[in-house]
């Protein structure tokens, strides 16, 4: 039988999936995959929001390899998504190198922190909105309104756990940072 925890775990997989199928898009149709793209990122990011839904709700409250490595994940899928980016020529490699270069010194120096982790997402999927939006707007525009619409669903979750968590481990690094040796 499938439990809840183990749905989610299964969802989280896909979504790692769904972030190896981006790379490939790129390699094989370039910039002519960009709506696919969108609709890939769609799923990734419903996934992303219903596996650690269905994962409280299990009865179920041990911790699972998977799920404890559900940043990763995300982090993987935004990997695969900036060699999307790379391969369909709508970034610059060198960029994309000295980028993830830089995240890897983060990484390296801090550890892998969730709020670092969101951060190093952020600039990789607003670019990809960007790019969206301007060339696909037919797709591109769907992920803007299915943003929203997750804003809007999950409300007050993201201005009352979402923004305070991650402005709470920018300061816990911002700490680090002023405690370091030098």
């Amino acid at each position: 039988m499938l439990s809840a925890k183990r749905l989610a775990d299964l969802i989280t997989e896909v979504r790692l999936l769904l972030g190896g199928m981006l790379a490939w898009l790129g390699l094989a149709q370039g910039a002519a995959g960009l709506p696919l793209a969108v609709w890939l990122m769609i799923a990734d990011w419903t996934g992303d929001c219903l596996d650690g839904a269905v994962a409280r709700r299990s009865r179920v409250h041990d911790h699972t390899w998977v799920g404890d490595h559900d940043l990763e994940a995300d982090m993987l899928v935004s990997g695969g998504l900036l060699a999307y980016l790379v391969f369909a020529r709508f970034l610059d490699l060198h960029l994309a190198g000295a980028y993830l270069l830089i995240w890897a010194l983060v990484f390296w120096y801090w550890g892998l922190l969730r709020s670092l982790g969101m951060l190093f997402q952020a600039p990789i999927y607003a670019w990809f909105i960007w790019v969206a939006v301007r060339d696909a707007p037919g797709a591109g525009w769907w992920i803007v309104i299915w943003i929203a619409a997750a804003i809007v669903i999950t409300w007050p979750k993201f201005p009352k756990e979402v923004i305070p968590g991650f402005l709470a481990g920018m300061q816990r690094v911002w700490s680090r940072l002023h405690r370091a040796p030098r």
